[in-house]
């Protein structure tokens, strides 16, 4: 069985994700076990658990190369992603297939969790 993440992403980045345009979701760090889906904490002002997007692959590269293969469907500027990247040698993301957006927005304690994961956090369920 394969595993879920749960990461937190601004309200702006969640609606592009949500809407189709952002296709990728960027990462320092990428989850160490297979994961099926990323669960979607929308921050501040939401501060809710808003949908599920299934991943169909991780990507791994130079930010260089990572940028020229996701850039039409980054849903950020390439400012934006240069500084997020700064010092990297490495670039991930997660290539999102179809969301599933929640009638209701759950709490974080609907799964589990007690505060915002800095990064993400595996959740079994």
């Amino acid at each position: 069985m394969k595993n879920k993440i749960l990461i937190s992403i601004k309200p702006e980045y969640t609606e592009k994700i949500i809407s189709g345009v952002k296709k990728y979701e960027y990462r320092r760090h990428i989850a160490k076990k297979d994961i099926s889906s990323i669960i979607i904490y929308e921050t501040t002002p939401i501060k809710r658990v808003v949908a599920e997007a299934e991943i169909e692959a991780i990507l791994s590269y130079t930010p260089d190369e990572l940028w020229k293969l996701t850039e039409e469907e980054s849903g950020i500027n390439k400012k934006f992603f240069d500084e997020y990247f700064k010092g990297k040698r490495i670039a991930h993301a997660y290539r999102i297939g179809k969301v599933k957006v929640f009638e209701k927005p759950k709490l974080l304690e609907d799964y589990g969790v007690r505060c915002v994961p800095q990064s993400f956090i595996y959740i079994n369920y």
